[in-house]
């Protein structure tokens, strides 16, 4: 059983959701970055979604693309990201790490060494936010041939016959994204996430994680009433960037600390939905 099929299992077994924080690998600074994946664990995280540094990443809003452009600028490469998973992984052998990244990077690569190098430094899965379902059978064959999940999102404007495509490739979870646009904007209708979250499982027995637009621990809580897993991403770095231009000469364990206490809030918020 995988990572992250145990993950879920356990989690359903004890009626609770689970919580995923997305930041990107190298941002604050790629020496403090494992680090960092460890003190989210600590603070309530159930799996890792690390964001792979690239030049033009489409779908993210200003915070998160502040955070790829300080990643890049503190020389983070595919490699160095694969580095920091086998780096975690000394230390913690049991939390999922989700990676989540652009086709290009990847191809640049190689589809099968990629799939490799991740499987070896210890990656349970893989979202590529530009590569549709129509085009996946090259990664997706690499990826099952070494036990890599492939996990697609699924928006609010997906019609029905895409969403039928998607699930019947997808595995590990289904990311649904609840907002329209980009990472950070757009206003969460909860109403309309779980009328969304009921559909896609009339589709799939695959968990559901429900991310963009969770800024807090009551909407994460509003979120988890429907969802089998919370994603929040933009407000964690938010809160690092914040912490950071507060004051000269923080160590990044004080900035860190900034994402660690608001995850914790939003650990609360996810534990207090009713199940």
């Amino acid at each position: 059983m995988s990572r992250l099929t145990q993950v879920f299992a356990d989690l359903q077994s004890d009626k609770r959701r689970a919580l995923i924080p997305y930041v990107v690998a190298g941002d604050p600074s790629p020496e403090g970055t494992v680090s960092l994946l460890h003190s989210l664990v600590d603070a309530g995280a159930d799996i890792l979604e690390l964001g792979v540094p690239f030049s033009d990443p489409m779908s993210e809003g200003p915070v998160i693309q502040k955070g790829h452009e300080r990643a890049l600028g503190n020389g983070m490469s595919l490699q160095r990201v694969l580095g920091m998973v086998a780096e975690f992984r000394k230390d913690n052998d049991r939390t999922p790490i989700v990676m989540m990244g652009y086709a290009n990077p990847i191809e640049r690569f190689g589809y099968e060494a990629f799939a490799e190098a991740s499987a070896g430094a210890g990656v349970d899965g893989l979202i590529t936010v530009d590569l549709p379902p129509e085009e996946v059978d090259a990664i997706d064959g690499a990826l099952r041939a070494v036990g890599l999940d492939n996990i697609f999102l699924i928006s609010p404007t997906t019609p029905e016959p895409r969403v039928q495509k998607i699930v019947e490739r997808a595995r590990g979870f289904i990311y649904y994204v609840a907002v329209k646009g980009v990472t950070g904007s757009g206003q969460l209708d909860t109403d309309e996430v779980a009328r969304s979250v009921s559909l896609i499982r009339e589709k799939t027995a695959l968990p559901i994680a429900v991310g963009f637009g969770i800024k807090d621990a009551a909407s994460a809580s509003a979120v988890a009433a429907s969802a089998d897993a919370v994603v929040v991403g933009s407000a964690l770095i938010a809160e690092m960037e914040q912490k950071a231009h507060s004051a000269e000469d923080l160590e990044e364990i004080q900035i860190h600390g900034a994402a660690v206490q608001l995850l914790q809030s939003i650990r609360a918020g996810v534990d207090s939905s009713p199940s």
